[in-house]
């Protein structure tokens, strides 16, 4: 018979392993063990390997680290063979889950635990409103309960019998209510965020570049870089005419804070902008092939997800070959000149708060509130 008090849990990247550490701190009681970082670790887990061996992304990395990926799947269903837990809980990361849940069927101990009560649970849906909604199906056929983060995704899931339950978005948990805007002193402050990968980067400066070349020393101009992106960043604005100030990603928040108009890349940091409410410009380069392919197989309107989550054009989207300087500085000055729109925009932006977080409870909470109840 499975343990009733042991929980097998995995996350394979770092905003997994921070809200598994959030589930495992609301369950007391409850003994971890699985795949997951230092987050997890620190909040009492027994991770059977490090969780970078999970952190690859990418068709040719995949590949490359194919061997490795195939040992830990069979490491892992063995490990959840011999501590029967009753429940496993996976985070993000499905090829692994999938994988893992997928070799535990086929094998006969794994199957006696199943019969026996053991049960799948994942959390993050994937994105089928977007792309590739025959996901929803094969979801269906291997967990037995997901916390999605919006109501929206719910009935994607449910109309094939998988029980679903929106959760709110962890990030928020962070944000709301937690960072408010400044008027500092001074010149008006333009945050410009090329993203967090190389390849992002250097699509991207130069467009900022040029942008700011046409606005000239008008406002003051700040760059949050991660530890990758850093000495490229530095590298490249070390020939502009208007020099902007370098940060560290850690201190973005308190940018936010003072932030008069963001042009950013989209991806979470969009995310985290739309949640303390700062207006933006969204833009994103891609080669021609990747435009090509996300046309055919892209099915949204918008990629910024509040856009979506509101069903109408809250933060300007520039994609592709439209992510121009020229396109840029259209939207920034109706922005920037026009206070009305600017203001309109804000209260779009807040009006999107109780469908990022519901109510008071962290996203750690409602999963592990669901969790005590169901097992």
């Amino acid at each position: 018979m499975p343990n009733k008090k042991t929980i097998f849990i995995i996350a394979g990247e770092v905003s997994g392993d921070v809200l598994g550490a959030n589930i495992m701190r609301e369950l007391p009681g409850f003994n971890f063990v699985g795949v997951g970082g230092q987050n997890m670790c620190d909040a009492g887990l027994k991770s059977i390997f490090p969780m970078s061996d999970l952190a690859v992304m990418g068709i040719v990395e995949v590949l490359a680290n194919a061997r490795t990926l195939k040992r830990r799947i069979r490491d892992t269903i063995q490990k959840i063979i011999d501590v029967r837990p009753c429940l496993v809980l996976t985070i993000d990361s499905p090829g692994f889950a999938r994988s893992v849940i997928d070799g535990l069927k086929k094998s006969r101990a794994g199957r006696d635990l199943i019969r026996d009560g053991m049960r799948f649970y994942h959390v993050v849906a994937p994105q089928v409103w977007a792309w590739r909604p025959g996901r929803a199906k094969k979801y269906a056929k291997t967990f037995d309960k997901l916390y999605a983060f919006f109501d929206f995704e719910v009935p994607y899931f449910t109309r094939y019998g998988l029980e679903t339950i929106a959760v709110g978005h962890p990030i928020a948990d962070n944000i709301i209510g937690k960072y408010a805007a400044k008027n500092p002193k001074g010149k008006k402050i333009v945050a410009l965020m090329p993203g967090s990968r190389r390849s992002e980067v250097k699509k991207l400066m130069p467009v900022f570049r040029d942008f700011v070349g046409m606005i000239g020393d008008k406002y003051k101009f700040v760059i949050p870089t991660v530890e990758t992106t850093d000495t490229i960043v530095r590298d490249m604005v070390a020939d502009w005419t208007v020099r902007p100030e370098i940060i560290s990603s850690q201190d973005r928040y308190k940018l936010y804070e003072k932030t008069y108009i963001a042009v950013a890349a989209s991806g979470t940091v969009s995310v985290e902008l739309s949640m303390v409410h700062v207006p933006a410009i969204i833009v994103y380069r891609m080669n021609w092939l990747t435009t090509i392919i996300g046309k055919i197989l892209v099915h949204v309107q918008w990629v910024s997800l509040v856009n979506i989550l509101l069903n109408r054009s809250v933060y300007p989207e520039l994609l592709g070959a439209a992510a121009s300087a020229k396109n840029i500085l259209r939207e920034f000055n109706r922005i920037a000149t026009d206070g009305v729109a600017r203001r309109q925009m804000v209260d779009e932006l807040k009006s999107a708060d109780k469908l990022w977080r519901p109510d008071n409870k962290s996203v750690g909470a409602r999963i592990a509130m669901d969790i005590k109840k169901s097992i």
